[in-house]
């Protein structure tokens, strides 16, 4: 009875696994055609802005700004903003944009969820690094000094996002009001991203201020696995950890409330 419960949990995680894949595809074909250069583009799309602010703030500040070399501050910071952008606003239309597949038995309003927060988090990373790869070969940028700090960094990043993101998403099935403010809302909680400035750079009394929000904690760990102790970072990795399970703790109790309301076109 063990082996068959471990088989039946077994084929459940595949069946769960091939739906979300064909989630992802279907998501690529919607969004950008089938030329066959979606990914491609899912890639290009974020990279191309990235470069422009880099080069644009290397015109502003110089090369270094408190002696920290500004285009990988602006490589990690705006990797992670670009991140948090394309979630949550993705997110927003995810259960009316996906209504008819929830006809089928193995497709759940999550599911359509997790595929969108998957592509974009693969997307902009892959992003992100295609960015740094012909610099640090050029002599632009230094070596990443922990990877597994600033990939860790990055997930949960993605997985604290993702359960912000869902909380919204069922706040404007709920709401279509609600989603009127959503923009704004993403570009006035840019300050407390972090994405543009390091805690070290600001008074103490304001680093106190900043490091209430959980989004400065992900961007100084991640660029603490970037440029590892020769550049002073502030963050908790606990602190982001909890932050990120309560979320999606909160996400998945609404999404259950919330799928009952949806309309199956």
């Amino acid at each position: 009875m063990y082996a068959m419960g471990r088989q039946t949990t077994g084929q459940k995680l595949r069946s769960k696994a091939r739906t979300i894949n064909a989630l992802l595809v279907r998501e690529l074909m919607v969004r950008f055609g089938h030329g066959n250069i979606g990914f491609m583009w899912l890639v290009g799309e974020p990279l191309i802005l990235t470069i422009g602010v880099m080069g644009m703030w290397t015109l502003l500040y110089g090369e270094q700004k408190h002696g920290v070399k500004i285009m990988p501050v602006v490589l990690t910071g705006y990797s992670t903003l670009t991140l948090f952008r394309h979630i949550i606003s993705r997110y927003v239309n995810c259960f009316r944009d996906n209504a008819g597949l929830l006809f089928h038995r193995s497709v759940r309003p999550v599911d359509t969820l997790i595929a969108r927060g998957l592509l974009e988090t693969v997307g902009v990373l892959i992003a992100f690094f295609v960015a740094y790869i012909p610099m640090r070969l050029l002599g632009y940028f230094d070596p990443i000094y922990d990877y597994s700090l600033l990939l860790s960094a990055w997930f949960l990043f993605c997985f604290g996002i993702s359960g912000f993101g869902m909380i919204v998403a069922c706040i404007c099935q709920m709401s279509e009001t609600a989603e009127r403010f959503v923009q704004p809302m993403l570009y006035l909680a840019i300050p407390a991203t972090g994405s543009f400035f390091m805690v070290a750079w600001l008074p103490e009394s304001a680093q106190k201020i900043v490091l209430l929000s959980p989004l400065v904690h992900c961007n100084e760990m991640f660029r603490a696995g970037y440029f590892g102790p020769s550049v002073a970072t502030s963050w908790n990795g606990w602190y982001v950890v909890t932050w990120a399970l309560v979320n999606n703790a909160i996400a998945w109790t609404l999404v259950k409330r919330t799928q009952r309301h949806i309309e199956i076109s």
